[in-house]
């Protein structure tokens, strides 16, 4: 008789239940989110953005999530870096999470707004007293001779500004991803994986299952 993989034909069940499509997704997000905070060691607001510039060749890199409501989801950084000047070309982006400890992902995609000034202040102060001096003596993503180039920048930016106030620089602020797609991913045996996604259609999300 043919072997036959019994393992796979057993369909195994586990113990996760499937993705609710009955679920707003800002708020399933925010409750996978949450076990991720428990369960990762490191940084679970880690996430993928990717942009592209104006011809459409694309680049991506790791950032932090610093805030996500209803409106989308933020990030900060020199507008004249690689990705802000990419985001001024092309005002579209992707994130993807990926919480390895829960064998869980979530890809969001929407278009990029600014943050308004009084946010963007309001995070830059909150951010540690030498992260604000990097802030202001970094050139992100431009070419760098030598690290003491920058060292001596940090310093003297440190002498300048002492123990008083360090204002936000102009060309440093954040972005918002206003959601139009999400996608939900969970891991299950034999790669039987869970995927849902959520589309926007005007104010409504129109919400389907995929094959893994």
């Amino acid at each position: 008789m043919p072997e036959t993989d019994t393992a796979a034909a057993s369909f195994p069940s586990t113990d996760q239940p499937l993705i609710d499509l009955r679920a707003d997704p800002f708020t399933l997000f925010e409750a996978w989110m949450q076990e991720a905070e428990k369960a990762e060691p490191n940084d679970p607001n880690a996430m993928v953005l990717a942009t592209a510039n104006a011809e459409g060749r694309p680049s991506a890199r790791i950032v932090l999530l610093k805030g996500f409501d209803r409106r989308g989801f933020v990030f900060y950084t020199n507008m004249f870096s690689r990705k802000g000047r990419e985001l001024e070309a092309n005002p579209h982006a992707a994130l993807l999470f990926h919480w390895k400890s829960l064998r869980r992902q979530i890809r969001i995609e929407g278009d990029i707004f600014p943050v308004s000034d009084e946010e963007a202040d309001a995070y830059f102060a909150s951010r540690s007293r030498i992260s604000r001096l990097g802030a202001i003596a970094s050139s992100q993503s431009r070419p760098l001779a030598d690290r003491a180039i920058f060292e001596k920048r940090l310093k003297d930016a440190e002498e300048e500004f002492g123990e008083g106030p360090i204002p936000r620089p102009e060309n440093w602020s954040g972005y918002r991803v206003t959601p139009q797609h999400f996608e939900f991913w969970q891991e299950r045996p034999y790669r039987l994986h869970d995927r849902a996604i959520w589309e926007r259609q005007g104010n409504e999300w129109d919400v389907t299952r995929l094959y893994p």
